[in-house]
């Protein structure tokens, strides 16, 4: 590639949003809990935060979602939800029997000052019928993105139930929000190294399982809560992300409170990233890459030169959570596109010099912009050039008028089945979506050509 430097253009002034490219965050805390063994997120706040979030996820995982909720109405709304959240917990307990709930405050229950720990601390006090480990997460989504949620509420329960102990061989494997798909692919990935993984959160069959004879209330599956006690004690932590706040992640507080090493490393997408992760894996495990996955190497890198021709110079519309932006940038990079326009409604302020740091010679100027809506991402593409998008399903419109290919990845999928199935993350992954891309270009070709085409 051509080395050049990145032009930031900064994005026009609005007063309001106008299709949000992000979610609320307690649709992230909701994911993470779904990704913890017997757990149930409960919603503090109104019933109509459940329903959404229900109907989100529920629409791109294809599977049944309970969501509890405290309820709140006009008078709870003024009064407080301290007799809500009671009642709702007592609920949930006779009800679903969990060992875990996660309570996480929404935006009605955080504007009015519910102080949420202090009634834990009395509901707990008051006894009566035994309670589960009760979790609180702080998630009103004034204060952040979906992906901000998600973090938050695994920090929290890091902070709440890892212990120290004896040190002992297993990974901690903190890898943020991926899909169920990338979530097997990691756990068979240390597997084959030999390591034992502990990941948090692990919904790969929480959200993507077989079919049920009988209705569960609480699918089987998740991180155990005794695997995350274990964590203080783990032999290192393997955190994925680049644009988070470092001094306030689940990694940073094992390191800091149980002296575990913490690996930082980048979402593992494309050669150069998952080469990253495997060097990591292979010095913990003292052991080269496993053979099978050295041949997925090959075989990637070998697609590399067989289709470099066909999307060489093309230019890409890129949107999303921002360490999927970030990885997505690096990937496109690495098989010579332009990510000419990478867009986030996360507004961490470092998207930009993660997008720099990863891929310093991206081949021509990139428009880089955090906090945007769709209707901002759609002016500045009307504004150049674009062969395709890369991002979820919100963004179809956008592909739509544009007239160009969307290459769906990432949270949420609404209009497609494959959703909790994409893979994104390491050789494998990378050879999908590298498929995916080139096979789009090339049909894109193949319909606008006047007389068509069947052999290349």
């Amino acid at each position: 590639m051509i080395a050049a430097a990145t032009t930031i253009r900064p994005a026009p002034a609005s007063s309001v949003t106008k299709n949000a490219c992000k979610l609320c965050a307690p649709l992230g805390a909701c994911l993470v809990l779904r990704g913890v063994e017997g757990a149930v997120p409960f919603l503090h706040g109104s019933q109509g935060c459940a329903t959404y979030i229900r109907r989100y996820m529920i629409s791109h995982f294809k599977e049944p979602l309970d969501i509890a909720s405290s309820n709140f109405g006009e008078t709870t709304a003024i009064f407080g939800g301290q007799a809500n959240l009671r009642e709702g917990l007592r609920n949930v307990v006779r009800q679903y029997a969990p060992q875990l709930v996660g309570i996480a405050s929404t935006c009605l229950a955080e504007t009015i000052g519910d102080d949420v720990g202090f009634y834990l601390r009395q509901i707990a006090a008051e006894g009566g019928e035994p309670l589960p480990e009760l979790v609180h997460i702080s998630t009103p989504s004034y204060t952040g993105t979906h992906v901000e949620g998600f973090h938050a509420t695994v920090y929290a329960l890091v902070e709440a139930l890892a212990k120290p102990g004896p040190r002992h061989e297993a990974i901690n494997l903190l890898p943020g929000m991926i899909s169920p798909a990338d979530l097997r692919y990691l756990k068979g990935l240390l597997s084959d190294f030999g390591l034992e993984a502990i990941l948090l959160p692990d919904y790969s069959s929480t959200l993507d399982g077989p079919i049920w004879d009988e209705y569960q209330r609480i699918p089987p599956g998740g991180t155990p809560i005794e695997a995350i006690r274990r964590m203080g004690s783990a032999r290192a932590t393997i955190e994925f992300g680049s644009t988070w706040d470092r001094s306030h992640t689940a990694g940073t507080l094992l390191e800091e409170r149980f002296g575990v090493p913490r690996y930082e490393l980048p979402a593992p997408m494309g050669v150069t990233q998952t080469d990253r992760l495997v060097d990591v894996l292979g010095e913990l495990a003292g052991r080269p890459l496993p053979s099978g996955h050295a041949e997925e190497r090959g075989r990637l890198i070998d697609s590399y030169v067989d289709a470099h021709k066909y999307i060489f110079g093309k230019r890409a519309v890129l949107y999303g959570e921002q360490d999927l932006v970030v990885g997505l940038a690096s990937l496109l990079a690495e098989i010579g596109m332009v990510p000419a326009l990478c867009a986030s409604g996360g507004k961490t302020g470092r998207l930009q010099e993660q997008i720099v740091a990863l891929e310093p010679d991206l081949r021509e100027d990139a428009t880089v912009l955090e906090g945007a809506d769709f209707a901002e991402i759609e002016a500045h593409a009307a504004a150049g050039h674009f062969d395709l998008a890369i991002g979820s399903s919100k963004g179809y419109g956008l592909a739509r008028k544009l007239q160009i290919p969307l290459i769906r990845v990432g949270f949420p999928i609404h209009d497609r089945v494959d959703g909790p199935r994409l893979l994104h993350l390491g050789y494998r992954g990378a050879q999908q979506l590298f498929d995916r891309i080139v096979n789009a270009v090339i049909a894109a070709a193949q319909d606008a050509s006047p007389v068509g085409y069947s052999y290349m």
